[in-house]
């Protein structure tokens, strides 16, 4: 008799973890809740018809490329823009994150010597740092003593505040700080200056690719996938309780864990996921648009992604504001722009865009105003061109997926106490206290982000113990 397993919910981590387990022999069922595939790579027309938007991750520096998804190699076009990410500065410039080391160094002037220090070890070593940064985890003793050392962790584990004193200026600042603040972590938390520091390597081994046609494609392409392995998938199949199999892998948050297993879960057990941290939510805002941004800073419109907020010291003031409980009045934005480079997207000669600013957990404010006044800072004109707009806030985003309570988008706060301890303190964090129970999502490492690590990991470890 062939042995079963049933995944339950369909974003990147199920999908993983079931196309993992269909490649070992097992029968593969998946539960959705929703009405598509996806999770967070889902797409749909938020705005006007013709207008593709992705409802909720839409740049993935990992889609291809993490240890999971290029052994699939899957049938999905991708896009590279000519430079991964731009941060527009109000002298009218922009400083740009290019897919050349070098080059991105060179338009730092002063601070070329700086960032190369600084990164240029993490991009060159990048085959050694990838397992302990994104597993399968755990890792094996030997990789890790042979990739952990002092330089790779002090940097790894910086705050955003530290990483900055290693630069005299402001554009190399900003730089990092846009993409450091992609932690949702205040910039004076560890490892803030980490992710940062992560992302831009990224960037520089990989580029940031996205999905032609939207995010869901690559969503599709895993579904066909796992039916082409013999795996089921169900859609508007909620789960409410465990399922009968010889493995379950639960791709949800401790939240719906909690909800699902009901009085099954061991008290001390049960506490421990209520105790887990959520960190701040998002308000997001899709735009169907009559023309391109009109960035005041040419190199904008290089990059599908965006960062907009300034200076070091703005965006440290808008990532603080969520932790505190404050809106800020000039959030940090990320944009992205994908029909620049995707003509699949909008209507010939119309654009799309997508934008979303930190919130505190579970906000209900409307941040429509002021992130649109900061693309109007760097883009004047900009909301002239606005033909129709979608907004979502936390609540709006947690219904379209169960998973992102409060708005909170990577699953869990990422500081050091939830960076590799997700969602509980113990050596295997998928399994859980119940046989053949596994948790499979963002909610345990290496953590948000569309890769796919965390259900391979978690799958692997099923494997493992069956």
């Amino acid at each position: 008799m062939s042995r079963t397993a049933v995944v339950i919910g369909s974003g990147p981590n199920g999908l993983a973890a079931a196309i993992t387990m269909a490649r070992a022999g097992w029968e593969v069922t998946v539960h959705e809740a929703a009405d598509t595939a996806g999770g967070g790579m889902r797409s749909e027309e938020l705005t006007l018809p013709g207008f593709t938007h992705d409802v909720c991750s839409a740049i993935h520096p990992l889609g291809r490329e993490s240890p999971f998804f290029r052994d699939l190699e899957l049938p999905v076009g991708w896009v590279q823009p000519d430079a991964p990410a731009a941060h527009p500065l109000d002298d009218g410039t922009a400083v740009t994150t290019e897919r050349s080391l070098l080059a991105t160094a060179e338009g730092l002037e002063e601070d070329r010597r700086a960032y190369l220090r600084v990164v240029n070890r993490i991009v060159s070593r990048w085959s050694d740092y990838e397992p302990v940064v994104l597993g399968p985890f755990l890792p094996r003793p030997n990789r890790l003593l042979h990739a952990v050392d002092f330089s790779f962790a002090r940097a790894g584990l910086s705050s955003a505040h530290g990483l900055a004193k290693r630069f005299r200026s402001e554009r190399a600042r900003a730089l990092l700080a846009g993409h450091a603040a992609h932690s949702m972590l205040p910039l004076e938390t560890r490892p803030s200056g980490g992710v940062g520091l992560f992302l831009i390597a990224t960037a520089h081994v990989f580029g940031w690719g996205f999905p032609r046609s939207g995010s869901q494609s690559l969503a599709e392409a895993l579904v066909d996938r796992l039916q082409e392995l013999g795996g089921e998938i169900h859609t508007e199949s909620p789960v409410d309780e465990l399922p009968r199999a010889d493995v379950v892998l639960a791709d949800v948050v401790p939240q719906e864990l909690l909800r699902i297993a009901g009085d099954r879960l061991p008290a001390h057990y049960a506490h421990s996921l209520r105790r887990y941290r959520h960190g701040p939510g998002v308000f997001k805002l899709d735009w169907a648009l009559d023309g391109p941004i009109p960035w005041t800073a040419a190199d904008c419109r290089r990059a599908a992604t965006v960062h907009l907020g300034g200076t070091f010291e703005e965006i440290a003031e808008s990532e603080r504001a969520p932790r505190d409980g404050r809106h800020a009045e000039r959030p940090y934005v990320l944009l992205t722009q994908p029909s620049l480079f995707d003509d699949s997207r909008a209507p010939a000669g119309l654009h799309t865009a997508w934008a979303y600013c930190h919130v505190p957990f579970g906000s209900t404010e409307d941040m429509t105003d002021r992130i649109e006044a900061q693309v109007e800072r760097f883009a004047p004109g900009f909301r002239a061109l606005i033909r129709a707009r979608s907004a979502m806030g936390p609540a709006d985003l947690e219904q379209h997926n169960r998973n992102i309570v409060g708005g909170d988008i990577n699953g869990g706060t990422m500081d050091l106490r939830q960076l590799f301890f997700r969602p509980v303190r113990k050596l295997v964090p998928y399994r859980t206290p119940l046989r053949g129970v596994y948790l499979c999502s963002s909610s345990t490492p290496p953590g948000g982000g569309v890769h796919g690590m965390c259900g391979y990991s978690a799958a692997l470890t099923a494997l493992a113990d069956s």
